[in-house]
C-alpha cells in the first residue's frame, strides 16, 4: 500500500524510497517484528484462557514432552497476522504473485486453524482427517498452480527449470499444475511434521524464507538474472517483501517459542508457512531448489514415510520414533541440542541452495 506514496515523489525526495523493493522489504521486516513483540504476549494470554488445557500431548511421545502440558497452541496466528499486515502495508497491490502467495498462506492457515481447533476442543491429537486435509490442500494448490502459470512469461509457463544448468528446461505442459500441487502440499506437510520441538520449525522456515527472498529478488530483475544465468520472472521480485515480513513475524514468534515455549505455532502456523514456501518456489521457478534449501523438511517427511512403509511390511521400525527429531530424543539427545543442530543443517543447506544461482 505504501508503494503508492511514490505518486507524490518528484524523483528526489523521501517518497522515492518506496519504489525500491529493498527499502520496502526492510519496512516489512520491521513492521512484522514489532507487531510480534507488541501483540505476542496478549495473544498468548488470550489463547491460554480460551484453550484451558492447551495442546494435547501424544501419549506415545517422549516422556519429556509431558512437562509441556497446558502450553497453548495456534501461535501461528501471531506469525500470520504479522505477515499479512506487513505485506499489505509494504508490498505492491497490483502484483499477482504476492496475492497468489498470500492466498496459499491464508488458505493453509485456515485449514491448520480448523485442525488445531478440533484438537483443542476435543482434547485429542486427532483433528481434521488426513484425507480431508490433503483434499483441501490439493484444491488450494491447484488454484495456485494455475495462477502462477498464467502469470509466468512466455517460454517459462508450464516449464520446469533445473538448477546447475543455465538454459535447461523440461516442458511439463498441463502436468505443471499437478507438479505445483505436489510441491505446495508437500512443503506444507513437511514443515508440519518438523514442528515437534520448541523452535525447531520456525528457524529453518526463516532461513528458507531469507534464501528465497534473495532468489525472488534476483529472478525479478533482468540485470541480476542475466548475469547469473537465471530465468527472468517479471514481478517475482515483489515476493521479497513477503519473505521479509515472514522473517520478521517468525522472529517475533520465536521470542515466545524459544525453549521452554510459551506457545506452539500449531498447524495454523506450520501448514501456512510450509505452503507459503512451496508457493514461492513455484512462483520463482525454483521448485527443485526448495528441496535443497528445505532439505531438513524433506528428511523429516521421508522419515515418517519410511517408518510407516517399513512397519506395515515387516512389523519393525527403522527409527525409534518418527519424525526423525523424535528418534534423536529417544537416543538421549537434549531438545536444545537437536534444535540447534538442525538449525545448523538448515543453514548449510541454504548456502548450497544459494550456490545453485551461480554454479551453472
Amino acid at each position: 500500500m505504501l508503494y503508492w506514496l511514490t505518486l507524490l515523489s518528484d524523483g528526489g525526495d523521501v517518497f522515492n524510497l518506496f519504489r525500491y523493493i529493498s527499502f520496502r522489504a526492510g519496512g516489512a521486516f520491521l513492521t512484522a517484528l514489532v507487531f510480534g513483540f507488541i501483540f505476542g504476549r496478549p495473544l498468548i494470554d488470550w489463547l491460554r484462557v480460551k484453550q484451558g488445557k492447551g495442546q494435547p500431548i501424544r501419549s506415545d511421545g517422549p516422556q519429556t514432552h509431558f512437562a509441556k502440558a497446558g502450553t497453548p497452541t495456534m501461535g501461528g496466528l501471531l506469525i500470520i497476522s504479522a505477515l499479512l499486515s506487513s505485506t499489505l502495508l509494504w508490498a505492491r497491490w497490483d502484483n499477482p504473485f504476492v496475492w497468489m502467495v498470500l492466498f496459499v498462506t491464508l488458505s493453509f492457515a485456515l485449514l491448520g486453524f480448523a485442525d488445531d481447533y478440533a484438537k483443542v476442543t476435543k482434547q485429542t491429537v486427532d483433528g481434521v482427517s488426513g484425507k480431508m486435509r490433503l483434499l483441501i490442500g490439493f484444491l488450494v494448490a491447484a488454484v495456485a498452480g494455475v495462477w502462477a502459470a498464467a502469470y509466468h512469461p512466455d517460454g517459462l509457463s508450464g516449464e520446469l527449470a533445473l538448477p546447475f544448468f543455465k538454459d535447461a528446461l523440461i516442458y511439463l505442459g498441463l502436468l505443471f499444475v499437478p507438479f505445483a500441487m505436489l510441491v505446495i502440499v508437500g512443503a506444507a506437510n513437511a514443515v508440519n511434521l518438523t514442528d515437534g520441538l520448541d523452535g525447531l520449525a520456525i528457524m529453518p522456515v526463516m532461513i528458507a524464507a531469507a534464501t528465497f527472498g534473495i532468489i525472488a529478488y534476483f529472478v525479478g530483475r533482468t540485470d541480476f538474472s542475466d548475469y547469473l544465468g537465471l530465468h527472468f520472472v517479471p514481478g517475482s521480485g515483489e515476493i521479497t517483501v513477503f519473505c521479509a515480513g515472514l522473517i520478521g513475524g517468525g522472529l517475533g514468534f520465536l521470542w515466545y517459542n524459544a525453549p521452554p515455549a510459551a506457545v506452539f505455532m500449531g498447524d495454523t502456523g506450520s501448514l501456512a508457512l510450509g505452503g507459503a514456501l512451496g508457493a514461492i518456489a513455484v512462483a520463482t521457478k525454483h521448485e527443485i531448489v526448495l528441496a535443497i534449501v528445505g532439505g531438513l523438511f524433506v528428511v523429516e517427511a521421508l522419515s515418517v514415510i519410511i517408518q510407516v512403509f517399513w512397519f506395515k511390511r515387516t512389523g519393525r521400525r527403522v527409527f525409534l520414533m518418527a519424525p526423525i527429531h523424535h528418534h534423536f530424543e529417544k537416543r538421549g539427545w537434549a531438545e536444545p541440542q537437536i534444535v540447534i543442530r538442525f538449525w545448523i543443517v538448515s543453514l548449510i543447506l541454504a548456502m548450497i541452495g544459494l550456490a545453485t544461482l551461480k554454479v551453472r
